[in-house]
């Protein structure tokens, strides 16, 4: 391989970037990938035990980005304002900023870096997240090869990895308050991790006392949403679109989907940003 040239693949901790590490490990083992993660200091335990696993599937160490400055130092400089859909400082300082700082030397000496990005063939794509510099060059092999939502499941199940424990009760990896949490994902980690849900209370507060526009959830805040009647509402809900759902999806024998309905497909357009919660 040309010392011209740098293979990068970044994991969120989420199914879709761990499918195509294993994908790529299979499928093009003479390439020498270095396998990154950011950790923003605020993420889930389970995604440190999945990465954890799938370092030793891959045989070689997950480099960890951390960004030199946390969470607690940007919430200051964006006057604790909590970041959200129309100001997403969170992914832009805690995982863009680390990644451009890791590989700008390596541009800077004209080395060609080429990163690798889960972009499902059943996903849209905006170009929008593609390179600002000439020697960095984006790949998107799920959508080159056509591998879908339940191809990513077959993967992680052939490799002996599965799903990463916090899909039991959530659909994304990255931080434990994104605000892309549906309600449901709100309310179950209440109940699974209630010292990160404090956290998130207690960011929300500060950010509600020094004028921030945005609670994390819409429309209310995080105390508003865990009274027990607004939780029983929106757990109903839940339930009432996943029936409405699985009735929808007629099974199909040859490759069963009924596992691979998550949080967004109950509620309907996904939202994510392709950083945290690949």
């Amino acid at each position: 391989m040309s010392h011209h040239e740098k293979h990068v693949l970044g994991l969120s901790g989420g199914k879709d970037s761990a499918a195509l590490a294993i994908y790529m490990r299979q499928n093009y083992p003479e390439l020498d990938i270095d396998y990154f993660f950011t950790d923003t200091g605020k993420e889930l335990p389970e995604v440190y035990e999945f990465l954890g696993k799938l370092e030793g599937f891959l045989g070689k160490p997950i480099l960890r980005l951390n960004p030199n400055r946390d969470f607690d130092y940007w919430l200051k400089q964006y006057n604790n304002f909590l970041p959200s859909a129309q100001t997403r400082w969170c992914t832009r300082q805690l995982k863009l900023k680390p990644f451009e700082d890791w590989i700008k030397p390596f541009l800077a000496e004209g080395i060609a870096v080429h990163s690798y990005v889960a972009i499902r063939a059943d996903e849209p794509y905006r170009e929008g997240y593609n390179a600002k510099q000439d020697n960095l060059k984006i790949h998107l092999p799920f959508k080159n090869d056509g591998i879908d939502k339940p191809g990513v499941a077959e993967i992680l199940e052939s490799s002996g990895l599965g799903w990463p424990k916090y899909y039991e009760w959530r659909s994304r990896s990255g931080c434990t308050f994104c605000f892309y949490q549906q309600k449901i994902e709100w309310v179950r980690l209440s109940e699974r991790h209630p010292e990160a849900f404090e956290e998130a209370k207690a960011y929300e507060k500060d950010a509600l006392e020094n004028g921030s526009p945005f609670t994390w959830s819409q429309g209310e805040s995080l105390d508003e949403l865990t009274k027990p009647e607004r939780v029983r509402q929106i757990k109903d809900d839940y339930e009432r679109r996943l029936l409405k759902l699985k009735a929808k999806k007629r099974q199909n024998p040859l490759r069963p989907e009924a596992e691979l309905i998550d949080v967004d497909d109950v509620y309907g357009q996904p939202k994510f940003c392709v950083a945290c919660h690949k």
